[in-house]
């Protein structure tokens, strides 16, 4: 369809905004020729095209320039590879062509932007294969990943047009993996934005909710502000410091987390703002000096919590990140978080790499930082031979979102690791061969396990042996993905050999006996040595697990003894669900999806999360069963699997289900007295008429907690068990737990 009129006024009113912010980068006049030239490739690339809202295509990559030049700050290249981004995929135009018209290092960014599923020639997830694909490019330039945010924010931001279900894929990839990037790369704000938009759309009411409380509550919040900054810009003006400060308010995302987190109301969370100080620096003074000079005026006022330094200063985030953050008690007993950092520190921190490299090259610096150490980890990462990209994807994403520890070798040498790392983390940061051999560690020049957890401010050297080897529950006890890859290498190696060594040690056993290792023969073996196949069984048998000693009896029994059977039980389908895939319509039903009959695919309630009718949910078809795991919006295993296989996402509700109860289990926990559990079970069972399946409570120090296993039909009835349960006298907390427990 071609654009009308109206249509065409838009594009021009949108490029020419585009060419006012590229003002601020272009040099000369072949700047701006270049950009105009891939502007017009563009819209001939993508005439008539519009997107689902209905808008001409080509507004969306300007709109990705722009935020390219805004918000991010990259310069001409990265605005011609913006306006190009879609081009490749969308028309006939090769990445060749490209070359041949703006050069190969934008022909370059333009195919590491181009969606190629399965390029790897693997059966895995086409959405992880396209990540890895984006992800590799971080190997050559980091402006690919960075223009991807941008075309991502931009699709977030228009995200309302789209199915639900294409929601729920798009903003399951926006949480699992693109805001983490976008904050490992320091874009704070775009990080910030895209967990809200993300959660505006995977939960809508949840979202307005804490968006009016914070509107309600702006007035007093500013007033507080006010009150709470009077005296240090007083403080300040008498030092001579040239700054900026303010109140920033969390983000709503950030707010919904505690609260999930926590299991607490909005009126609970105190920490709703932080005060910022951005100044401008003396020439002549340190900036980590100036900062602690701020952070000893501000001390002097308002008294410091010791256990909450933040010091950024010294020691920047893997990101870049710098900056000092104190928590000090405010007027009406309030604790207060101020963050103290310079304009350049400033920079960093809402612009992320574009600044820091910008700071970087004006100081000709060579000097490996922060953020160059991170990078080569990643590079090192997607130099790995990792066949499995779900693997890859999983483990990258480790290297994402973590608070981190900072610990020391022997000598003194320090090294970043996430929260929770091991010792036997920390051997496989030195060196892979030094975490293969790890038996033991000096932490602090005291010998622990490797299992052991590390803390900030360790010092921790690693005992080796030639005899040590990885072994398989060593995956329990590491977190970083380098760790976790360098023994799954080994393991993969190893296991190999081990059913190399296996196969030959059977098949030289059969020749001795003239048998030919067949399907029959492997009928009967694999239940007697209580294998799932022949890998498992060749495996156990080449690493010493099995031997062969009693083979001779086993094979001469009779092959039905020897079978082991398997049952399964088939539950009857208690509830009834509407699919997207159906194509016949429920008579009188609210939705426009179709009922689900007793010959369609089969529900299973995924155990991760266990929903009950009324909770919100959505199907996720499981290729090998070909049956569909029912899961709540709000469950994390769905997000991973939806920012994996979101092809295999389908909406679906609940419909008419059948008068039967299903479990759900509740945590409680209170001050113990005298009577409280019969309370508890007489309310449940007596005047809720409810069953009880199991309970499980533990006191100690006047204190009791545990957990109700029980059966409800809907979200009502354990929302009114909820409620009751919390009016009892001492209960403390009453919530109900996401999964079940085993």
């Amino acid at each position: 369809m071609e654009y009308t009129a109206e249509d065409e006024i838009l594009i021009d009113d949108k490029f020419k905004d585009l060419l006012h912010s590229c003002e601020k980068i272009c040099k000369d006049e072949a700047d701006w020729n270049i950009i105009k030239k891939a502007f017009f490739l563009a819209k001939e690339a993508h005439k008539g095209v519009r997107r689902k809202s209905g808008e001409p295509y080509i507004l969306h990559p300007i709109a990705v320039a722009k935020i390219v030049i805004e918000e991010i700050g990259l310069g001409v290249k990265s605005v011609v590879a913006s306006l190009l981004h879609d081009v490749v995929e969308d028309s006939d135009y090769t990445v060749e062509e490209i070359g041949m018209m703006f050069g190969p290092k934008i022909a370059s960014m333009v195919d590491g932007l181009t969606k190629m599923a399965g390029v790897f020639n693997t059966d895995t997830s086409p959405q992880a294969e396209y990540f890895r694909k984006v992800l590799l490019t971080l190997s050559d330039d980091v402006r690919v990943i960075l223009i991807k945010i941008a075309d991502r924010l931009h699709n977030m931001r228009t995200l309302g047009s789209m199915p639900i279900n294409k929601q729920i894929k798009i903003t399951s990839e926006t949480i699992y993996l693109f805001a983490p990037l976008a904050y490992r790369l320091g874009l704070y704000a775009i990080k910030t934005e895209l967990e809200d938009l993300s959660l505006k759309y995977r939960f809508p009411e949840q979202y307005e909710e804490i968006r009016k409380k914070l509107e309600e509550t702006e007035n007093r919040r500013a007033k507080f502000i006010e009150t709470f900054n009077a005296p240090i810009i007083e403080r300040m003006k008498e030092n001579g410091i040239d700054f900026e400060i303010s109140g920033r308010v969390k983000s709503i995302y950030s707010i919904w987390s505690k609260m999930q987190r926590k299991q607490i109301p909005f009126e609970e969370i105190y920490d709703l703002f932080a005060i910022r100080i951005v100044f401008q620096p003396s020439p002549l003074i340190p900036e980590k000096s100036q900062c602690w000079h701020i952070y000893s005026l501000i001390t002097d006022i308002y008294k410091p919590k010791p256990d909450r330094i933040r010091d950024w200063v010294n020691i920047p985030k893997a990101n870049g990140y710098e900056a000092l953050h104190a928590t000090v008690m405010g007027p009406e007993g309030i604790w207060v978080e101020v963050q103290i950092r310079s304009q350049r520190m400033e920079d960093i921190a809402e612009r992320g790499f574009a600044a820091h490299w910008k700071y970087k090259q004006a100081t000709i610096s060579n000097d490996e930082d922060e953020f160059d150490k991170w990078l080569k980890k990643v590079r090192e990462a997607l130099n790995s031979p990792t066949e499995n990209a779900v693997d890859f994807l999983d483990n990258f994403k480790m290297t994402l979102y973590t608070t981190e520890i900072v610990v020391f070798t022997p000598k003194g040498e320090s090294r970043k690791l996430p929260q929770g790392a091991t010792a036997l983390d920390f051997a496989y940061d030195i060196h892979t061969n030094v975490g293969n051999k790890a038996i033991g560690a000096k932490i602090n020049h005291k010998i622990e396990s490797i299992f052991t957890p590390i803390s900030s401010g360790d010092q921790i050297e690693i005992i080796t042996s030639e005899s040590s080897r990885p072994k398989a529950d060593w995956l329990e006890h590491v977190t970083t993905a380098k760790a976790k890859q360098s023994i799954k290498n080994f393991l993969k190696k190893d296991t190999q050999n081990n059913i190399e060594r296996g196969q030959e040690l059977f098949e030289s056993k059969m020749r001795e006996f003239g048998i030919n290792p067949s399907a029959r023969v492997f009928r009967k073996v694999l239940p007697a040595y209580e294998c799932s196949n022949k890998d498992e069984f060749y495996s156990k048998l080449g690493a010493g697990i099995l031997t062969l000693d009693g083979i001779e009896k086993v094979l001469r029994q009779n092959s039905a003894s020897k079978i082991l059977k398997f049952w399964t039980i088939q539950l009857s389908n208690p509830f009834k669900f509407l699919s997207g895939d159906d194509k016949k319509r429920e008579q009188g039903s609210d939705s426009n999806l179709p009922p689900v009959s007793a010959d369609e695919p089969q529900f299973v309630i995924a155990d991760c999360c266990n929903p009950i009718p009324g909770d919100p949910v959505i199907g996720y078809k499981d290729p090998s069963t070909g049956k569909i795991a029912v899961h709540k919006t709000s469950c994390d295993e769905l997000t991973r699997l939806a920012s994996q296989h979101g092809d295999r996402i389908t909406p679906i509700k609940w419909s008419s289900h059948k008068a039967m109860s299903y479990l759900s289990i509740i945590e409680i926990r209170g001050i113990d007295r005298l009577g409280i559990l019969m309370d508890v079970a007489q309310l449940i069972t007596g005047e809720l008429n409810m069953n009880i399946r199991e309970l499980h409570i533990q006191s100690h120090d006047g204190i009791f907690e545990g957990y109700i296993s029980l059966y409800v039909k809907n979200i009502n009835d354990l929302n009114l068990i909820i409620e009751k349960v919390g009016k009892i006298k001492g209960i403390d907390k009453v919530k109900r737990l996401k999964g079940i427990k085993e």
